[in-house]
């Protein structure tokens, strides 16, 4: 069965074993991340390199995101490694104390803006909020609070603030040397953590225009302030070319109980809103250390899909795990278990919206026909940029989309789009009669067409000109 949606692996310490990266590639991986928190420079470069090599080796098409850290605030370390932190006890967290020093009275923090963000009874969420600290008081830049929710607390763990409020910058130093290092790689897409609004989505993307790169953004929501409010967010989503739904900042911020619900409204809005979402954190983490996933785990990945995710994104799991092979084959089992039972199949906005002529206009009218016409097998996108193919997606349908390429960057971007195959096919010399026929041969040596089948073939009149989608066929195979 044609797998939609897609599947994004963590790359790291676990996929650098022998064959580990070729036998992700044939798992069925369409995209890998490239952690700019973890690991060097040379370690980045090689795994992309790694990864594009084996990709050409087996003819497809992975896309490469590089995922910028972002200003997440940590506490320090502790000098005997960690420290218990009873219930109801004093903690102190402070930019001044010795950065090894930490113990159970107190611990350094990255971060000298810490103290104004906070006032006396906001609460401070620790190591993804598995411990609770009450703000008593704010002294010198100093932070003073009281355990409400005691436990172990190591080196390095992250601080939020329930609610958000946190006003540290979303492009740190470390994130605009790693935005150059994005443009060296040439990365696919460009992961923006922790961004306020869409302002810092614009500035990431001005930063990569002048180091060279023209990787497509993703804003990673895992803001309080980002959700707080629509206008705002949708905002955010459309200075974007992507979104990440971030599972474990956000919950932190936001509270676990509204963790669902903002999940699927943000799937939602970005499919309304014409861009590519990807649900992440924690989607089969059991796999870490188990040859199986749990089966709410497989319950979390379906929903996602139902709901219409472009893809679900794996991280320790692939990247640090014990089985990083059998977690991407056993989330590219439940994926397919679940396209099968998909609760909707016909989207009202066909029939509601309207469209301005062009791109928008031939990908609705190729997805109602495609809704409503039972012959037809299959839809020929040959596009140029990959927008008329990312339209397309945006719509439920059960018939693969197969967007024809001639540049192996936008057949990489297209790897991420929901039900969309990208191919990318040489078309010096050729007239769109010819291409549109070559594009049925592949498909018919693929076994995706036979003889007597039907499919959509849309393209320009104008070729090889972004923007210019404005013919749509049905053609029947010879």
């Amino acid at each position: 069965m044609f797998r939609q949606t897609k599947i994004v692996a963590t790359l790291g310490p676990a996929t650098d074993q022998a064959d580990v990266l070729a036998q992700l590639v044939a798992a069925g991986v369409d995209t890998v991340r490239l952690n700019f928190s973890h690991g060097r420079n040379e370690d980045h470069r090689r795994r992309a390199e790694q990864v594009r090599t084996e990709a050409t080796r087996q003819g497809r098409h992975v896309a490469v995101l590089g995922d910028l850290q972002g200003p997440k605030i940590r506490v320090g370390r502790f000098s005997e490694g960690r420290a218990h932190l009873d219930r109801d006890a004093s903690f102190t967290l402070d930019p001044q104390w010795p950065a090894d020093g930490g113990n159970a009275e107190g611990v350094a923090v990255d971060y000298a803006g810490l103290a104004a963000d906070c006032s006396p009874g906001d609460i401070l969420l620790l190591d993804d909020g598995r411990l609770r600290l009450a703000v008593q008081s704010v002294v010198d830049n100093v932070v003073h609070t009281r355990v409400e929710v005691g436990g172990w607390l190591s080196n390095n763990k992250g601080i939020n603030k329930l609610g958000g409020g946190l006003t540290a910058p979303a492009l740190t130093d470390k994130d605009r040397r790693d935005i150059e290092l994005a443009a060296e790689l040439k990365v696919d897409y460009l992961a923006v953590s922790f961004p306020r609004d869409a302002g810092d989505v614009q500035q990431a993307r001005q930063l990569l225009r002048t180091a060279g790169g023209d990787a497509h953004i993703v804003a990673k929501i895992e803001r309080a302030e980002a959700v707080a409010d629509e206008a705002g967010l949708d905002r955010l989503i459309l200075a974007s070319d992507a979104v990440m739904v971030a599972r474990g900042d956000l919950a932190v911020e936001i509270g676990d109980a509204e963790l669902m619900g903002v999940q699927k409204y943000l799937i939602k809005r970005a499919r309304h809103l014409n861009r590519v979402v990807i649900t992440a954190t924690q989607m089969m983490e059991s796999m870490i250390s188990s040859p199986v996933p749990t089966r709410a785990e497989v319950c979390d990945v379906a929903n996602a899909v139902l709901d219409g995710t472009d893809a679900v994104m794996l991280s320790a799991e692939t990247a640090a795990g014990d089985y990083p092979v059998a977690t991407v084959e056993h989330m590219a089992e439940v994926i397919v278990g679940a396209e099968k039972h998909r609760v909707f199949r016909r989207p009202p906005r066909i029939m509601q919206d309207y469209y301005p002529a062009g791109d928008e206009c031939i990908a609705m009218a190729a997805m109602a026909i495609a809704n409503h016409c039972r012959d037809i097998k299959a839809i020929i996108c040959q596009t140029e940029t990959g927008n008329t193919a990312l339209l397309m997606s945006r719509v439920r349908v059960d018939i693969p989309i197969f967007a024809f390429c001639r540049h192996q960057s936008t057949c990489n971007r297209v790897a991420l789009y929901r039900g969309v195959d990208p191919v990318q096919m040489e078309v010096e010399g050729l007239d769109a009669m010819a291409r549109d026929e070559q594009a049925v041969r592949h498909l018919k040596e693929r076994g995706y067409l036979q003889r007597g089948d039907f499919t959509l073939v849309s393209r320009g009149y104008h070729q090889d000109v972004g923007g210019s989608t404005d013919t749509l066929r049905i053609l029947q195979v010879e």
